[in-house]
């Protein structure tokens, strides 16, 4: 089901835990269950890690990005905050580096096993096996062809380069989660369901009998997570793959859940903020349709009707790989089309 919400639900999102834990120190959130954060290069500066107990042990859930102040923040904790248990497996929830980036590290280092999605597992593989590619004339072209400058074209093309310095590189082998699993930690079993848009088959884990979801980064207390079309898959609809399962999530989980997501404070309000996410991006793409209803516009020209602050070069290339998705999901819904599939740069207009 697609979630397009006519109206809000009326209860304000509640938040049970008003401070997050310092870097080096962990909070109880749920029996048996600690939160702590790990700090990261970027404007979105943390990372939250979660930990389940899990017999003489703790499972994982994420692991921060691949350098030497996570690795530091790592042996600490386990020497301070979580001494005297071991690190018995961990779980990547998705391949982004902020959640993967240590993942082989920590493997190797704690002696423990991987478990994480296929998709994950070999998206990282990827990446990290031709980092350069992305800079092929065929990328490149598809960034320009789209109105992008050279300069955000060339950034885009060499993520991939960026990548390989945050993700150390991941264990030969890996336990795979799929949707529809019972995975059983420290005697409880936790439900693993997936969603899609942010990251393709993005893990989160639900304990029913306690009504509490690891949500990983599929629904965020105050941001939205990033949507976006690549060039690896140019007519992509993530956009859509994103509501859908913003819905699905929303029937599938009780009222009341405490959901600890990947970034931000832990909340109730599940529903409510699935709904907001919907109502943000159909307001999006109402940005999008009065653009077009003026003139054409191509999807680098369509970023600043949506995103209305300076933006430096890095910001630019995700603001517009998430407009393209926005352009995506209404092609395919028939509110646009291309002006001229053909041209050397591709224009959208209203329908």
């Amino acid at each position: 089901m697609l979630l397009k919400p006519e109206r809000l639900p009326e209860a304000e999102l509640v938040y049970p835990f008003s401070e997050p834990p310092e870097t080096g120190a962990v909070v109880e959130v749920a029996p048996g269950v600690l939160w702590t954060r790990i700090p990261l290069p970027f404007r979105l500066n943390h990372v939250n890690i979660f930990l389940i107990e899990d017999g003489d042990g703790w499972a994982v859930l994420d692991t921060g990005v691949s350098n030497r102040a996570t690795r530091e923040l790592w042996q600490a904790l386990v020497n301070g905050a979580l001494a005297g248990r071991r690190l018995t497996r961990l779980i990547v929830s998705h391949f982004h580096p902020d959640h993967i980036g240590l993942a082989g590290w920590m493997c190797e280092q704690f002696d423990m096993p991987l478990l994480t999605s296929q998709t994950g597992y070999l998206g990282c593989i990827n990446i990290s096996l031709s980092p350069g590619r992305m800079a092929d004339k065929t990328y490149m072209d598809f960034y320009r062809r789209h109105g992008m400058g050279d300069e955000v074209a060339q950034l885009v093309a060499t993520q991939g380069n960026g990548y390989l310095k945050m993700v150390s590189p991941l264990p030969d082998t890996f336990r795979r989660l799929v949707a529809g699993d019972v995975l059983a930690i420290g005697g409880r079993d936790f439900e693993v369901l997936t969603g899609e848009g942010h990251a393709p088959e993005q893990l989160m884990l639900y304990l029913r009998e306690e009504n509490l979801l690891l949500a990983a980064d599929q629904v965020l207390a105050k941001i939205t997570p990033n949507v976006s079309v690549w060039a690896i898959e140019p007519d992509g609809d993530p956009l859509g793959l994103y509501l859908r399962s913003l819905g699905q999530l929303s029937v599938a989980i009780p009222e009341g859940a405490l959901v600890l997501p990947g970034h931000q404070l832990p909340f109730v309000g599940l529903q409510r903020r699935c709904a907001e996410l919907a109502a943000h991006h159909h307001e999006r793409c109402e940005m999008i349709a009065q653009a077009c209803r003026q003139s054409p516009h191509s999807v680098a020209d369509l970023v600043p009707a949506i995103f209305h602050r300076p933006l430096d070069p890095h910001q630019l290339s995700f603001a517009f790989s998430e407009v393209h998705a926005h352009v995506n999901y209404m092609v395919g819904r028939g509110e646009i089309g291309w002006e001229a599939p053909d041209a050397e740069e591709m224009r959208v207009v209203a329908d």
